[in-house]
């Protein structure tokens, strides 16, 4: 990859000790491999300088640490930096100014992870090494980590970026330098970090600074925004998606079962693409990654492809077999009041008896109690038969909810009273943001030993599910 000297020369650094090669990057002291580069990052609850000798004598090539470190090791392989953190962004910054590949950005309130991963899987069919994101590593440690994973190998990569305050996106996107940059929407997520969706859009619309005089510009013309990200982007040229007349790639969305069918016309054709995923939020998605592909030259073939064969992201309304028959779907990745909506609209459209179980939302600021209020009116306006809610703002939703609607105090109680109503004609959809961990619903209520993909159970309408 590169020598120790060569790195602290790219960002200004100093070097002590061997000039060893590193061969990748990581910032996990447990997961170090022989060769590799020890980033130490002082945390909240933990300092990683406190791991660096362990990682040198696990076979680390040298470390990234601060000049107080460097200056009381003096034998260590080091390269001394004022702020490690920012010294592994400009080392990635550096890093991938060598590669001259397309590069697409994401970022959104929601579905950032599935149209990454709906990139990625049409970039893919052609059968080139596309470097992705893994998981939700899009912050100021995880995008650079994602970007030193870059090799010449690659013919593509998609870097989702993420935030919650103003300006992240703007130093992520300066690092990452995208050939082609997108906002997938604006929604009620970080509120409390933000205050108004307006402002999100802002934040998001960052995203467009990363982008040179040839880059392109993808947005949601569907979305209260899109005036806002014109504006942004008014230097570069730009390609939109959405539902409606205005976008360049459009979709018309006919669900049926567990998926469905979404036209979509662009200004490369028009294609008739099998969806395995639900929702008419997962077309959206699905506009979304065409667009962003379709900028960076992919054709409609490959988009058609990819997406036909693209079958969901866990944790984000993943099907599963629950205990007596019941069919569960796994949407416990994250939530804020607008993804809530799409899950519900999901679950509102599956036949049979159907349960919301519902986690509290977390970033929502002042308006949160008005919000788990809303969702709570919007899933009994939608035929759901039952909501269980957990956490404390969730009582809102419940008392809103009205007759069906209870709330519990502890995920025990939830459990045991859920496990009860579970049978082969009920779905139940789990549902919370992040620090709720509602996946401790999900472990205790399905079917162990049984993944994602079984078959579909029936219902009381004679139709199935796609399990």
């Amino acid at each position: 990859m590169m020598t120790l000297l060569s790195a602290a020369l790219a960002i200004g650094a100093q070097m002590q000790g061997p000039d060893n090669t590193f061969t990748a990057v990581t910032s996990d002291s447990r997961a170090i491999l022989a060769g590799d580069l020890f980033v130490a990052i002082k945390g909240e609850h933990f300092d990683g300088h406190a791991f660096v000798a362990d990682a040198i004598k696990q076979g680390a090539a040298g470390a990234l640490v601060s000049r107080e470190f460097a200056a009381t090791h003096p034998g260590l392989p080091l390269i001394a930096v004022a702020d490690t953190r920012l010294a592994l962004g400009a080392l990635s910054a550096a890093w991938r100014a060598r590669f001259t590949l397309p590069l697409i950005g994401v970022t959104g309130s929601n579905g950032k992870t599935t149209v990454k991963e709906m990139c990625a899987a049409i970039l893919r069919t052609q059968g080139g090494e596309v470097l992705a994101t893994t998981g939700n590593l899009n912050n100021d440690i995880g995008l650079p980590l994602t970007l030193l994973k870059l090799r010449d190998t690659h013919t593509a990569a998609v870097i989702e970026m993420g935030m919650n305050h103003a300006g992240e996106i703007n130093y992520l996107t300066c690092l990452a330098k995208p050939t082609v940059a997108m906002v997938i929407n604006a929604q009620r997520a970080h509120l409390e970090g933000l205050g108004t969706v307006q402002d999100v859009g802002l934040a998001k619309g960052e995203i467009f600074s990363g982008l040179d005089a040839e880059g392109i510009a993808v947005f949601n013309a569907d979305d209260a925004q899109t005036e806002l990200w014109h504006t942004l982007a008014q230097n570069n040229l730009q390609l939109t998606f959405g539902m409606r007349e205005a976008a360049d790639v459009r979709g018309e969305f006919t669900p049926y079962g567990f998926g469905g069918t979404l036209h979509m016309s662009t200004p490369w054709g028009v294609t008739d693409i099998p969806l395995g995923v639900p929702g008419q939020h997962n077309a959206m998605n699905a506009c979304a990654a065409a667009a962003a592909t379709l900028a960076t030259g992919a054709t409609l073939e490959m988009v058609t492809q990819g997406l036909a064969d693209f079958r969901g992201v866990k944790g984000r309304l993943q099907r599963r077999a629950g205990q007596r028959g019941a069919l569960i779907m796994d949407d416990t990745y994250n939530a804020n009041p607008d993804s809530m909506r799409a899950a519900i609209d999901v679950l509102a459209g599956i036949p049979g008896r159907r349960i919301f179980v519902m986690g509290d939302m977390g970033e929502a600021g002042k308006a949160a109690a008005q919000f788990h209020d809303e969702v709570g009116g919007y899933a009994k306006s939608h035929g759901i038969d039952r909501l269980l809610c957990l956490g404390e703002l969730s009582d809102a939703a419940a008392h809103n909810f009205g007759e069906g609607g209870e709330h519990f105090a502890h995920i025990e109680a939830l459990i045991k009273t859920l496990r009860t109503e579970l049978d082969e004609h009920t779905t139940v959809l789990v549902k919370g943001s992040r620090f709720m961990h509602m996946e401790r619903v999900v472990n205790a209520i399905v079917e162990q030993g049984i993944e994602q993909g079984v078959e579909p159970h029936p219902s009381t309408t004679g139709d199935t599910h796609a399990a």
